[in-house]
């Protein structure tokens, strides 16, 4: 059968079996004199993935989800979440010791301010809460005339004795072939940004920007090639890189050498305080940098000016080079695609395959490519109800078999070191309802608004988004996730500044990469997703009065026309659909080297009336 290897099914440790843990991490809080405790799911930079030695939410929890917070008083504790994750906490926590609360609205502040007393202390770990979120929370606790602590050391690394050691993932060159852009150019940039700030130095706090300024990646986190680390560039000098020199191989310290001094990452503190004691004006990301950069800072007389980071949107359009690779990328996964949905409209029928068969063949396909160095994200793979879960993912207990009448949603990514994919299909098993059909078109349909956009260069994601949900909208119906999100090159799968959400106030630049997934999920019964990722491009139109920009798509995979009602479609939207099919024919056919998987394709996109 196939194997995953980046992938694993095992249910994590969970529930009352956890709760003895929470007795003797109140009993380190008292022993500090602290009434209660912050535990973000978060690491010094604020990462989307974490290493395991950073996981304290879940080893105190159990809940795994990647965005949540846990606050635990001498009597409460509760455990905020946002709502993709309220089914999955309510499974993974003993519901008699931890409460389950929204993280948005009402926000964690709002429990502080009415669980606290006058007196209280309540601790967190200045280096893995951003400043804004430090600052809430101290406002919240201030309005109950408690106080907010600064902990030296966080308590539950005290009583947590078989923590995991910090990664040491080797870090490897992503040369010019890749990346299309020297450092010494890109460092430039960036010096033209510290001075529109009128700042001294800037912070790079987040390991994405010290990755892509600096031309390396690494592997200390799942998923993403990351190398854990920090820079420090000056308006004038060489700039510093903060990075345990264990992962550096000679041929990756000399490339570092050319443009930075290497130092270990016990050395960011003393150079910033040095900088700071001069009077400098030091520039802290918002999104990613730790309130204790900002405390070093002020408490040793700089001045931390808190922004956005410059590099974000600098790495966020790509230069040619990166626009050639993620093609080819996108090309390459596509004859992977193609290869497993064509296995499963071969196997799922006979009813014998579950999601973890599913998961399973789409790694093998693309292990199969030569070139994947991870997926991007673990597979959502939901067949039935399972689909409806936005976040789901399947373990040996979860794990659901494939049967006649499903709607199989997966959700999927590759790494390849020319590009990061990210695409989602929908699956009719056998016979869709009606229902089904009509939800999949109106889906389809706000899919295809979002690729045949045309907009004014300045437009935000915000301002597009509504073109997704129309359709849904006209009958009565929504998702609750945004529509999509950055991607970045052999890096993050979801990276910002840009998204198309109803939040997404960043104005798209060509060049910039993004995903358009509308979706609907019926709860208990089954969940449709469609997505492609987008390229912005410049577009011609005869007499515009300002540049005008389009995506071109960059994901090819036929979309299942069984649970398209054609009936529903303009004239342009088919011809939209029908071209498309053409294109993903053309590119991957030539690349297959069976006649079952060739017929398949031949039929899978074939065009519609």
């Amino acid at each position: 059968m196939f194997e995953a290897h980046f992938q694993t099914f095992e249910e994590p440790e969970s529930g009352v079996a956890l709760t003895a843990r929470l007795s003797t991490f109140r009993a380190e809080l008292a022993r500090r004199k602290l009434t209660g405790f912050v535990i973000p799911r978060a690491d010094q930079q604020q990462n989307e993935y974490v290493a395991a030695s950073e996981e304290r939410l879940a080893w105190l929890t159990g809940f795994t989800g990647s965005a949540g917070l846990a606050i635990v008083l001498t009597k409460q504790a509760a455990l905020f979440v946002d709502g993709r994750y309220t089914l999955q906490a309510g499974k993974q926590v003993d519901r008699k010791a931890w409460d389950i609360e929204p993280l948005v609205d009402p926000p964690p502040e709002h429990w502080v301010t009415r669980h606290l007393a006058a007196g209280d202390r309540l601790g967190f770990d200045p280096w893995l809460h951003t400043s804004a979120a430090a600052e809430r929370l101290a406002a919240a606790c201030a309005k109950a005339g408690a106080e907010f602590v600064a902990v030296d050391s966080n308590p539950i690394d005290a009583i947590w004795t078989e923590r995991p050691a910090p990664p040491l993932g080797p870090v490897t060159i992503h040369g010019a072939q890749f990346a299309g852009e020297i450092e010494a150019e890109k460092l430039k940039r960036i010096r033209l940004e510290i001075n529109k700030l009128g700042v001294d130095a800037l912070v790079l706090s987040d390991s994405h920007a010290v990755a892509w300024t600096f031309n390396i990646r690494g592997a200390d986190v799942s998923h993403t090639p990351l190398p854990l680390s920090y820079a420090l560039v000056p308006k004038e000098g060489r700039p510093l890189v903060f990075i345990d020199h264990r992962k550096l191989s000679n041929s990756t310290r000399d490339h570092l050498e050319q443009s930075a001094d290497v130092e270990e990452p016990s050395a960011l503190t003393p150079k910033l305080t040095e900088l700071a004691k001069r009077g400098a004006a030091i520039a802290l990301d918002n999104a990613t940098a730790a309130d204790a950069l900002s405390r070093l800072i002020t408490g040793a007389g700089g001045k931390p000016v808190r922004g956005n980071d410059p590099t974000s949107l600098l790495k966020a359009v790509k230069n040619m080079t990166e626009i050639d690779g993620t093609r080819t990328a996108h090309q390459r996964d596509a004859v992977a695609l193609t290869r497993f949905l064509a296995w499963i409209d071969r196997e799922a029928p006979s009813g014998s395959l579950t999601e973890i068969d599913a998961v399973e063949a789409l790694e093998t396909f693309r292990r199969q490519t030569a070139a994947l160095k991870d997926v991007s994200f673990p597979t959502i793979a939901g067949t039935g109800p399972n689909g409806a879960i936005v976040h789901y993912r399947v373990t040996r207990k979860s794990n659901r078999r494939i049967e006649s009448g499903d709607l199989l949603l997966i959700d999927s990514g590759a790494q390849y070191e020319d590009g990061t994919t990210d695409v989602t299909r929908t699956i009719a098993i056998g016979q869709p309802t009606d229902e089904m059909r009509d939800r999949f078109t109106r889906v389809l349909r706000g899919h295809i608004a979002i690729a045949r956009a045309v907009f004014p260069d300045g437009t935000t994601g915000a301002q597009l988004d509504t073109l997704a949900r129309q359709y849904l909208w006209q009958a009565g119906l929504d998702f609750e996730h945004g529509t999509g999100h950055g991607v970045g090159s052999y890096l993050s799968v979801h990276e910002g500044p840009a998204r198309i959400s109803k939040l997404g106030t960043t104005p798209l630049k060509r060049g910039m990469i993004l995903s358009n997934e509308p979706g609907y999920y019926k709860t208990d019964a089954y969940g449709i997703r469609i997505e492609n990722l987008e390229l912005v491009i410049g577009t011609d139109i005869k007499g515009a009065e300002k540049p005008v920009n389009a995506f071109e798509t960059l994901t090819l995979a036929p979309i299942d026309r069984r649970l398209i009602e054609v009936s529903m479609l303009s004239e342009s939207e088919l011809k939209w659909l029908n071209d498309y099919h053409a294109r993903v024919a053309s590119v991957v056919r030539p690349h297959l080297d069976d006649n079952p998987t060739k017929l398949w394709l031949d039929e899978a996109t074939a065009a519609l009336k």
